[in-house]
């Protein structure tokens, strides 16, 4: 087990206002061969793919979904102009790619928060498909934004179970959305306001499945610098035993100026056992939330400072080789 975080802490001025920290790593975890988390923290865009498909397979699922998102022009130009319809847009291109390089028996989550303005206002756009996860901790409340696509988590919704009995069913590694596989690709959406003194977490369930959100809670809250937040985070889910690939991203929100918001969803609690491999289920189901219609957005330019990472190198180009960063320190996959 590496003591090193995978990646060093950044700090982005885009302008006199909005000031982002930024903090990212990635570890094998104890019981996994190879890492199948990729993640991309490349201004404007924030975002954890965590890959399904076993030996080889699910790092290349999310190698490619993390490489369509860093082409889109924003992150080199730094604009914050990017839209839900674009996002989609780019996604439908990493299914496809995934699709072709893997036959369907492959496939990724993908969840991140994305900066974008509206009328010179930092939102913050959060995308979600799968089991990944995207939080803010917010004016003294802790929520987690995204919604599970997950067989537990519509149990949940109907009723059928509680959350505290999903975190032991048998079908929790069961999620009904992803890249790559199965019918149902569309990611869901949420536009929610910056407010000072946010923090977003972006995480893969190899967080989540070892830490309960109490747990998560409690670092995010004590520990001030992102880069130390990560790393006390990823190494608790490593202490608490490590059974898959653990990947997060902490971002900070400084000088802003903007109005009240809220946010839409509220914390659960999650722990998990088991040394299961998350499954796609093939059929598709309907959307938890509704797609967020295309805001009108303005751009704004942006300093440097990014990281786009592997857990692993991929085949034959695929992706980025293991460790490479963009604008960023050397990564460390942790083996």
């Amino acid at each position: 087990m590496n003591q090193h975080p995978a990646s060093v802490s950044s700090t982005i001025q885009p302008g006199p206002a909005l000031s982002l920290s930024c903090g990212y790593g990635t570890d094998r975890g104890l019981r996994r061969e190879l890492n199948e988390d990729s993640y991309i923290a490349a201004d404007p865009i924030f975002a954890v793919a965590d890959g399904m498909g076993g030996h080889e397979a699910g790092e290349i699922a999310s190698g490619l979904c993390v490489r369509a998102l860093a082409e889109m022009p924003q992150v080199t130009t730094g604009e914050r102009n990017i839209t839900a319809s674009v996002l989609q847009q780019y996604l439908v291109r990493a299914d496809a790619s995934i699709r072709e390089a893997a036959g369907a028996r492959a496939g990724t989550t993908l969840t991140g928060a994305v900066i974008v303005e509206q009328m010179g206002m930092p939102y913050w756009l959060v995308m979600n498909i799968g089991d990944s996860r995207t939080y803010r901790l917010s004016l003294g409340r802790f929520e987690q934004i995204s919604v599970d696509h997950s067989e537990v988590q519509e149990l949940v919704d109907a009723g059928e179970i509680t959350a505290q009995e999903a975190t032991v069913h048998p079908r929790r590694h069961v999620v009904t959305r992803a890249l790559g596989t199965g019918d149902e690709t569309e990611a869901d959406y949420w536009l929610l306001p910056v407010e000072e003194g946010d923090r977003v977490l972006v995480c893969s369930d190899g967080l989540t499945g070892e830490l309960a959100d109490d747990d998560i809670l409690r670092i995010l809250s004590t520990v001030a610098d992102p880069q130390e937040a990560v790393d006390a985070l990823i190494q608790a889910a490593l202490r608490s035993g490590g059974r898959d690939n653990v990947t997060a991203i902490v971002v900070d929100a400084r000088n802003v100026a903007n109005d009240d918001g809220a946010g839409t969803t509220a914390p659960r609690h999650t722990t998990a056992d088991g040394d299961e491999v998350t499954l796609p289920r093939p059929q598709s189901s309907e959307a938890v939330t509704d797609p967020l219609p295309e805001p009108l957005v303005d751009g704004a330019a942006l300093d440097n400072g990014a990281a786009l990472e592997n857990g692993t190198a991929l085949e034959n180009g695929a992706g980025l080789v293991e460790g490479t960063s963009l604008e960023g320190e050397p990564g460390d996959d942790r083996r």
